[in-house]
């Protein structure tokens, strides 16, 4: 009996997930460099052709957990209501994930979640290529604002304070404070940046604004 589509999707997101996990954990074992893509390959059962049809770059192996988060800034748009501005919806997505330490905002201190984080940011490669990442997600911010030099330097100056904002509180977390600590700070950092953007973005005339939304 032939596989149905679900089931295809499910065997291919199930491979995914096992290869990523298996390259994540042998990194942080023994250190990004010192594995090679073919030592991936055979403790996840795959063949090296089959890993880099997920992965075209051994980065990616450690890039897709960022990958999951390129368009959020662009859902949380999308997904706002009728009564609240782009910045307003932004803004509460991310105090909300501050509340919650969610780690995209960089105030998580799970010992996971820190182990992965010196493992990324602490591979010159895999630093090199999030630069597509963030590039992606200024592009994807950009449309959901409605597109326009307006939008692009709008979505610009957004994603550089998400950024700025979240490595603030992971380098004061790296350094040994704990999430509950940072907090405080945190918001009212978030805060303030979120107020010079509205007073800085005022003068952008963003599409998106001339349809009501």
């Amino acid at each position: 009996m032939p596989e149905t589509p679900g089931l295809r999707a499910r065997k291919k997101q199930q491979t995914f997930d096992t290869i990523s996990e298996t390259a994540i954990a042998l990194f942080l074992e023994r250190g990004f460099d010192r594995v090679p893509v073919a030592e991936v390959a055979a403790a996840a059962g795959v063949s090296k052709p089959t890993l880099f049809r997920y992965f075209p770059a051994k980065e990616d192996l450690v890039l897709h957990r960022f990958a999951d988060h390129e368009d959020e800034a662009a859902r949380v748009v999308a997904g706002r209501t009728a009564d609240e501005s782009p910045l307003d919806a932004l803004r509460r997505d991310f105090l909300a994930g501050l509340a919650r330490q969610d780690p995209v905002t960089g105030l998580c201190d799970h010992p996971q979640v820190l182990a992965f984080q010196r493992l990324a940011y602490g591979t010159p490669s895999v630093v090199a290529r999030m630069l597509g990442f963030l590039t992606r997600s200024e592009e994807a911010l950009a449309e959901a604002l409605g597109g326009g030099i307006g939008a692009r330097l709008a979505a610009g100056q957004i994603i550089a304070v998400r950024r700025i904002l979240a490595d603030e509180n992971r380098h004061r977390i790296a350094a040994g404070e704990r999430a509950a600590e940072v907090l405080p700070d945190a918001v009212e950092a978030a805060e303030l940046a979120f107020a010079q953007l509205a007073s800085g973005l005022a003068q952008l005339p963003l599409e998106s604004d001339e349809s009501g939304r």
